[in-house]
């Protein structure tokens, strides 16, 4: 019989923002499946869920996870399942490596939880391996758990609506908007992710446009460092970080 995964999001970091459906399957299954970033580093989402329960005895799989701009991909062989192999970006050993660890695992029976930051379908890395999973196992039993992603922690940390009526909001990755003024203009309300490297010209785009006041700006929401800025010319070089993003309400 093969096991059944499931992929939890574990919120932006404060421990008690687990669903109690997390919780309760995280207590329940013997095997957990963590992304890092980097290979040397730690998951912060195992750290994330170490601070609400106790996961001794569980055995914990670690899975290198490349962080990635870009889903532009091509084929590059076959893996050891016979299953066409896409690389993006050149990362397709690693996510196969991931893949093949889970699926050795759910193979012999036993349930795995993969763990996310935030929530589970906005921009999680897990998709990529989920890719290769249903291709070597159509079959394969996978449950998703929604988590409190960023933007509605962030939101919250603020305590500003995200959106009323019939107004309009735009999710973006900052570093990949080539013309940020096009979609500032269009949308009610845009949310700008991971803008730790593009800061500078954001704010001077927001500024061209009269927008600078109506922009929060949110480092490392729901984690003890958390910090809430209304005014951008605050923001200094040391709160800019990956785990950051923008507000911006017309």
């Amino acid at each position: 019989m093969t096991g059944k995964l499931y992929v939890i999001g574990v919120g932006p970091g404060d421990p008690e923002l687990l669903t109690l459906k997390a919780v309760r399957i995280l207590r329940e299954v013997p095997c957990i499946c963590v992304p890092k970033g980097k290979e040397e580093g730690q998951s912060l989402a195992l750290s994330i869920a170490q601070k609400a329960i106790n996961l001794d005895g569980k055995e914990i799989l670690e899975a290198y996870f490349p962080m990635v701009k870009t889903r532009e991909s091509q084929e590059s062989g076959v893996n050891s399942q016979g299953i066409k192999k896409i690389s993006v970006n050149g990362l397709d050993e690693k996510w196969d490596e991931a893949a093949d660890a889970i699926l050795n695992k759910l193979k012999s029976g036993t349930d795995v939880a993969f763990l996310t930051i935030g929530d589970p379908t906005i921009y999680s890395t897990f998709f990529y391996v989920h890719e290769r999973l249903v291709k070597v196992s159509p079959c394969l039993q996978i449950v998703f758990i929604p988590g409190i992603s960023s933007i509605n922690a962030s939101a919250a940390a603020a305590g500003t609506s995200l959106s009323l009526a019939d107004e309009k909001i735009a999710i973006l990755p900052a570093t990949y908007i080539e013309d940020i003024k096009d979609t500032l203009k269009e949308f009610d309300t845009v949310i700008l992710m991971k803008v730790h490297r593009v800061f500078s010209k954001i704010r001077s785009a927001l500024r061209e446009l009269a927008l600078i006041e109506k922009t929060i700006y949110i480092s490392r929401a729901g984690m003890d460092e958390e910090k809430i800025f209304k005014n951008l010319d605050d923001v200094k070089d040391e709160d800019l970080n990956y785990f950051s993003l923008m507000i911006i309400r017309k």
